[in-house]
């Protein structure tokens, strides 16, 4: 089992920057996936990007394409979500998760996700 803790959480104003991180521990990391989603008050979780730890390959959801950057850090088992010209659409809790599958993370499969972070609170201001 791979735990996860999330930090980097913020408000910020429209237009700003935050930059979360993932630090992974447990079990080897290396055949994972790493993806990031977000639950705004009200909606289901959504994908917003993710990474194959041995490749790098990057992913991303359509609405954080050119905003948004994935990147790892694989000696310190930590990944990093970029995070610009933020608007207060972006505001929900951000959570980190990993699992062996690529399609679990990007297509969402959210009851099937092995691992989780608790989460760290994103508010965009007007």
């Amino acid at each position: 089992q791979v735990q996860l803790v999330e930090s980097g959480g913020s408000v910020v104003q429209a237009g700003g920057s935050l930059r979360l991180s993932c630090a992974a521990s447990g079990r080897t990391f290396s055949p994972y996936v790493m993806g990031w989603f977000r639950q705004a008050p009200g909606k289901e979780r959504e994908f917003v990007a993710a990474i194959g730890w041995t490749t790098g390959s990057t992913y991303y959801a359509d609405s954080v394409k050119g905003r948004f950057t994935l990147s790892r850090d694989n000696a310190k088992n930590t990944a990093y979500l970029q995070m610009n010209n933020l608007t207060p659409e972006d505001t929900a809790v951000y959570y980190c998760a990993a699992d062996r599958s690529l399609a679990t993370i990007t297509r969402a499969r959210i009851a099937d996700i092995r691992s989780w972070g608790q989460g760290t609170q994103v508010t965009v201001s007007s």
